[in-house]
């Protein structure tokens, strides 16, 4: 038996790639009376807006293994008698504001992604067509302003979100008056207020709180020499650590980015920590990179690291870690939210149903959650599928069935492992939800015949292109200056149709 959820006015928290994509399949349903996007920033696009204030915000601690963060405290960028500084909205003003708040992006200064943009794009807005093969940040942000324009009305800007709890409900079964109660706070004024909505759909994404591990001596290490672990969100440029002996703690894409650009600077060799192969590739060879295990322990007072296979590395400058971040919400605290959707390690989204759902209360939704994966087009499919759930086109299966599916994911992916879709689950989960919200019932009306707004099933070029973009990434970078003028797949070796007509004659 199908539980069905009829909500008319919807709460978006998060003007990102995830929020707008659910605002833009929400709105096409035509049945919600109310759609608002609170967004903390000033602007759209979430966190591919590049801040060069690289200062360590309220998020970092060393180690860093909370998952249950206090709300960002953003940054301000002030005038006062011996020149500009950054100061934490809590600090002592004697001087003029020249900023909005600002909250640290994770994004670097030579930042390139690490999918080709004929992947990456949303179905319904491409990029231009001189644009480089893996785009710069600067051009994903435009992008993203672009793809915001026809429903930038609906957000509201400079509005923090402080918390979300359940303020009306009849029971687990019938979500029909479900109420969602926000508390915002507006960062201009100070002003703190709250809103009702039925439905709250959460798109504030998981590249907040930085994941530290606790490993033995660091405590010590950044009591004694604070300020030399970083983590790659606050990383911006590679000249800081010009002629410092540095190790890189982390193999996917941010380490190698990350260790590329500081080993032509650093003293040689930069020290990269490996768990294992990565699966991204892409990264053109420096010779300045030494590969190391992974790290046992830190000795400060000598300043070394003994790694897991017994060698050791002194006099240790700075340790940056990229390795990735904890899973937080500090609007959805256990207080708030019961049973609590953060599990106690950070490492994934508890109760939750499909990547997307809150499974005891349904009316409250995540988007964009899965790890390794292509995120636009895997936001886009499930805005999808939002949209038609909570104009109630679309059924969801009973709280049991929900739980069920969510303790099979776990025995078989694990804590860690419960958000990763490595390829081709990442492709097939899109395909998934896309098959699903094609069930939804038609209504007189929308778009497509009565189908409403319609997100792209993959079909045989994408997962050609998702299979291959690690080696059309490493193509792409070995093209080295010349790469700025790489647009298209097929001038560096991948052509599509050229694939197809050599397995159409092998068969």
């Amino acid at each position: 038996m199908s539980t069905f959820v009829n909500a008319s006015r919807i709460a978006i928290i998060g003007a990102g790639p995830g929020g707008l994509a659910a605002a833009k399949y929400l709105t096409a349903e035509k049945a919600f009376s109310k759609i608002v996007i609170f967004e903390q920033r000033s602007y759209v696009g979430g966190i591919w807006k590049y801040t060069p204030e690289s200062n360590n915000d309220n998020t970092f601690t060393v180690p860093s293994t909370d998952p249950n963060m206090q709300l960002e405290i953003p940054l301000r960028r002030l005038s006062t008698r011996q020149g500009e500084k950054i100061v934490t909205a809590r600090e002592e003003r004697n001087g003029s504001i020249l900023s909005d708040p600002i909250f640290p992006s994770p994004i670097y200064d030579r930042l390139e992604t690490n999918i080709p943009r004929s992947l990456m794009r949303f179905s319904d807005h491409c990029f231009s067509d001189d644009t480089q093969l893996f785009p710069k940040h600067a051009t994903v942000q435009d992008y993203l302003e672009r793809y915001a324009d026809p429903i930038r009305h609906l957000v509201q800007f400079r509005k923090q979100v402080s918390s979300v709890r359940l303020h009306q409900a009849d029971s687990l079964t019938d979500h029909s008056k479900d109420e969602w109660k926000i508390n915002l706070t507006d960062l201009d004024s100070n002003e703190e207020s709250t809103q009702i909505f039925d439905a709250v759909i959460v798109a504030s994404g998981h590249f907040i709180t930085p994941f530290i591990p606790d490993i033995p001596g660091i405590r010590e290490w950044e009591s004694q020499h604070p300020g030399s672990i970083t983590h790659s969100k606050f990383y911006r440029i590679p000249d800081p650590y010009s002629d410092k002996k540095v190790v890189v703690v982390g193999n996917f894409a941010s380490g190698l980015d990350v260790s590329n650009q500081i080993a032509p600077l650093c003293k040689p060799p930069l020290l990269l920590c490996q768990k294992g192969e990565t699966l991204l590739g892409g990264s053109a060879s420096n010779s300045n990179i030494k590969p190391v295990s992974t790290i046992s322990s830190l000795s400060p007072s000598t300043r070394s690291i003994l790694f897991s296979d017994g060698s050791t590395e002194s006099d240790i400058d700075n340790i940056v870690f990229c390795t990735g971040y904890l899973y937080t919400a500090p609007f959805l605290t256990n207080e708030t939210i019961t049973p609590p959707i953060i599990s106690p390690s950070g490492q994934r989204m508890q109760n939750t149903y499909h990547h997307l759902f809150y499974a005891p209360h349904p009316t409250l939704a995540l988007v964009a959650l899965p790890q390794k994966v292509i995120p636009f087009p895997l936001a886009e499919a499930q805005a999808a599928v939002l949209a038609r759930v909570y104009s109630g086109r679309l059924g969801l299966p009973s709280l049991a069935k929900m739980q069920e599916w969510e303790s099979a994911v776990l025995a078989e992916r694990g804590e860690k492992g419960f958000h990763t879709l490595h390829f081709p689950k990442d492709a097939e989960y899109i395909n998934y939800l896309y098959d699903l919200a094609e069930t939804a019932e038609r209504r007189d009306g929308l778009d497509s015949d009565g189908r409403g707004k319609i997100a792209k099933r993959w079909g045989e070029w994408e997962f050609w292109a998702r299979e291959r973009f690690p080696e059309i990434r490493r193509a792409f970078v070995e093209k080295g200056e010349e790469k700025a003028k790489v647009t298209r797949l097929e001038q560096i070796g991948f052509d599509f149709e050229r694939f197809r007509e050599e397995r159409m004659r092998e068969l």
